[in-house]
């Protein structure tokens, strides 16, 4: 069916034009031959071809633009009358004989061009003729396109400043009045259209009708064009008249696409002025209309007016601007009662980016938005729409845009309260978005009342939504994505480095702050958030360093030990997670934070506490390798304590060492304890003999680790153990150790001999070799040491037991 319609149709403008190119031939002769009767017969003849009315819009302008072309040909030859011979006005008349009312106002039309550029009568005269003789034509696409030609023929020829038809009889008002009589008029004849055949092709006649809106909107051009059109007349007469055309049509296309025109071809300060006049007629509107894009297009003009000059602001002040735009989308939205939530939120989006850029310093103003926003939105708890929630999302990131600066928004008070209305994996999005403005800006959140207001924004991170247990919990977070999870937390841990306040007062205020959010992350969150709490808060005790006594009158003394306090309450919660490892590695952090403040109590509870979740909390052997490793290596930093409770912690760090489970892990966290009796500092503890004592220990794990491996392998293992222990005995023998000697560890280069098919089969101990061979080739003070140390090469037949019962006596 569709196909047959338009081969027909194909049909009838193929005929159409065989038509207009047929008469017009013969037209053609009789305007060569200056035959004024045979020329206006068959360009009647001609012009009824465009009396079809089965052509749609698109092909009725294929027709059209022949016969244009014909008419502007038939028009110079009006124009000479020495070649037909008749006035003027004699032409005016004879043409309105034409039989066909279609034709005849073709021709009219194409006289009158030449009438009036004769000047032989008052243009206002011929063209109130014209206008008001085009009424003959109501079929609506013929009507169109005829009144659309009456503009074109007449354009040029209207009064106006500067024009050479300007004169005492006619006058600007005139061609006003022209332009908007034939604009109204083809306003009605395109409305008419929509109303045309029967219902079931309403789709149809609104494509139709979308190809000939130009006709129409070509009118509202005009007048922009007209030099007269001064901002009063706009004001007193153009904009009213055409928004009472487009308020009383109440077509919805025909409104929306004529306010379109209206805001895009009249000057942008003709809008300011005018701006209650125009936004008066937006309630007014049918309830289908895109209002929306209307009001966004407009106040997107007026930024960009408003973003050419600074001199222009204060005109925006004068108009108060923005308050007729408030009111006007909130007296829209209500007269809109179905307007569905997206649209409403769009339009304080479109307001808000208005006002971000003509009044970016009145943060009274974007807050009055968000507050329309929360308001519209009360009766809805969370968004369900996915387009309204993306414009909410556009609406919270508008500020953070345009500032770049968080702390500005935290002084919006209507701002959480529209992010409370976001779903919860969308306030995750948006608490993304304002931490990435955070790192991105380098902006410092420097008050405790703007951390309580930055981490109420984003809440959605640092813990699920309210009345959720822990085993809730586990199963929501089961379908998180696991490197999504981590990157949010992540971030917000990173965000919790950027809040600084040099008064520590302050300082510790926001750490309670954050502790209070962060503590109630659960049991995933809290491995990401506490470690960054507790840095920040060593920072800040770094700076307190010697101040231990309290500050009377503060609800929070700013004190180390006041803090160190508060990180043990923020630790002992980690360390239940359960995460041991980690809330180990941030006690020994503490320990050494008091050690450098000089709190020997604190740092000892802070390393009994460590030593606790090693004792009860850590199973895994591999982690409790690493952990005696840390509790070494912090202990041997520590000089606050005194010798009974250094005593007391270094013999629970060795006893624990030689309990580990594999024998190369016993051995190597004993030699490491060496360090624990031997500090190389000017007042650090030098006790040789024990240093001895662990290294003779782990020579006997050594050898029993070798042991082992022959029994299990059959063959001796690998000697790294005793190549690492020799290397400890040379850093003693270095350091000054009495007890090592150059006898001792001549004992342990035998033994490892015994061990080995050849020194250079293992590398390690090649290189040890040559280390010792170095020493002694460098002379001085220490070669001088080194030099009763023989390397042998040759392989020893002693065993290893009898070595090590001559130079260590174990047993």
């Amino acid at each position: 069916m569709i196909a047959d319609g338009i081969e027909d149709e194909e049909k009838w403008l193929a005929e159409g034009i065989a038509g207009i190119q047929h008469n017009a031939f013969y037209m053609h002769r009789a305007l060569d031959a200056n035959n004024l009767r045979e020329a206006l017969k068959y360009s009647a003849h001609m012009l009824s071809e465009l009396r079809t009315s089965k052509l749609s819009p698109h092909k009725y302008y294929d027709l059209y633009m022949r016969a244009f072309d014909e008419l502007r040909r038939l028009e110079i030859f009006f124009k000479d009358e020495s070649r037909h011979g008749v006035s003027i006005v004699d032409l005016y008349e004879l043409v309105q004989h034409a039989g066909n009312i279609l034709p005849r106002l073709y021709l009219l039309c194409t006289v009158g061009s030449v009438y009036i550029r004769s000047k032989e009568a008052p243009v206002r005269d011929v063209l109130k003729d014209l206008v008001e003789m085009c009424r003959g034509v109501q079929h609506p696409i013929r009507g169109l396109f005829l009144r659309s030609y009456l503009s074109q023929v007449s354009r040029d020829k209207l009064p106006d400043i500067g024009s050479e038809y300007e004169g005492d009889a006619d006058s600007v008002m005139d061609s006003v009045e022209f332009v908007l009589q034939n604009f109204t008029e083809m306003n009605k004849l395109w409305v008419r259209l929509q109303h045309q055949g029967p219902g079931q092709i309403r789709e149809k006649r609104e494509k139709e009708r979308n190809e000939l809106r130009d006709l129409v909107g070509k009118n509202l051009h005009l007048l922009s064009q007209i030099e007269g059109v001064d901002l009063e007349m706009y004001k007193d007469t153009v904009l009213p008249r055409v928004l009472e055309q487009v308020v009383n049509c109440k077509d919805e296309l025909a409104q929306f696409y004529l306010m379109e025109c209206i805001i895009q071809v009249f000057p942008d300060e003709y809008h300011l002025q005018t701006l209650e006049t125009l936004l008066g007629a937006c309630p007014q509107l049918q309830p289908t209309v895109d209002i929306r894009t209307v009001l966004s297009q407009l106040m997107e003009r007026l930024s960009n007016y408003a973003a050419s000059s600074t001199d222009v602001l204060p005109e925006f002040l004068q108009v108060e601007a923005f308050t007729k735009l408030s009111s006007a989308i909130g007296r829209v939205i209500e007269a809109q009662v179905d307007m569905p939530i997206v649209g409403a939120i769009a339009l304080q989006v479109s307001l808000l980016t208005f006002t971000l850029r003509v009044h970016p310093d009145r943060l009274d103003y974007v807050d009055q938005v968000l507050g329309a926003c929360v308001k519209k939105l009360s009766d809805k708890p969370k968004l369900d729409d996915k387009r309204a929630t993306k414009q909410v999302v556009a609406l919270l990131s508008a500020p953070l845009d345009k500032y770049n600066d968080i702390v500005t928004a935290l002084t919006l008070s209507n701002y959480p309260r529209v992010m409370d209305h976001l779903d919860n994996e969308t306030n995750k999005v948006m608490a993304m978005v304002i931490i990435q403005s955070v790192m991105k800006n380098n902006t410092c959140i420097s008050t405790a009342d703007k951390v309580e207001v930055l981490f109420e924004l984003i809440k959605g991170l640092i813990k699920d939504s309210d009345g959720t247990d822990l085993d809730e919990v586990k199963l929501i977070t089961c379908d998180v994505d696991e490197e999504d999870f981590n990157e949010e937390q992540n971030s917000v841990a990173r965000l919790i480095h950027m809040l600084h306040n040099n008064d520590p007062e302050e300082m510790v205020k926001i750490i309670c702050t954050v502790k209070k959010h962060i503590m109630s992350g659960g049991p995933r969150r809290l491995p990401f958030t506490v470690p960054s709490l507790v840095f920040s808060a060593l920072r800040l005790i770094r700076q307190l360093q010697g101040q231990d006594g309290d500050v009377v009158g503060e609800d929070v003394p700013a004190t180390p030990k006041k803090i160190f306090q508060l990180l043990n309450e923020t630790i002992e919660a980690l360390s239940s997670v359960p995460s041991p490892e980690l809330a180990l590695r941030l006690y020994l952090q503490c320990a050494e934070a008091a050690n450098d403040c000089d709190l020997e109590p604190v740092a000892y509870e802070f390393f009994t506490q460590a030593f606790v979740l090693y004792e009860e909390e850590i199973a895994d052997s591999k982690a409790q390798v690493t952990a005696i490793h840390l509790i070494i290596g912090m202990l041997q930093r520590m000089n606050v304590f005194g010798v009974e409770n250094r005593d007391t912690l270094t013999h629970k760090a060795t006893g624990y060492s030689a309990k580990l489970l594999k024998k190369p892990d016993q051995c190597r966290a004993v030699y490491a304890c060496s360090h624990l009796f031997w500090v190389d500092d000017q007042d650090g503890i030098k006790d040789g003999e024990r240093v001895l004592l662990c290294l003779k220990r782990a020579l006997r794990i050594a050898n029993a680790a070798q042991q082992m491996a022959n029994v299990t392998r059959g063959s001796s293992g690998p000697v790294t153990l005793f190549v690492e222990i020799l290397n400890k005995y040379l850093y003693y023998f270095e350091k000054g150790n009495p007890h090592i000697t150059s006898a001792t560890i001549q004992g342990l280069l035998e033994l490892i001999n015994t061990e080995i098919q050849s020194p250079t089969s293992d590398a390690f101990f090649a290189s040890t070799l040559r280390y010792i061979q170095f020493q002694k080739q460098k002379g001085g003070i220490l070669g001088e040491k080194y030099d009763s140390i023989k390397v042998h090469w040759e392989r020893q037949c002693t065993s290893a037991m009898t070595l090590l019962y001559n130079f260590f006596g174990f047993f």
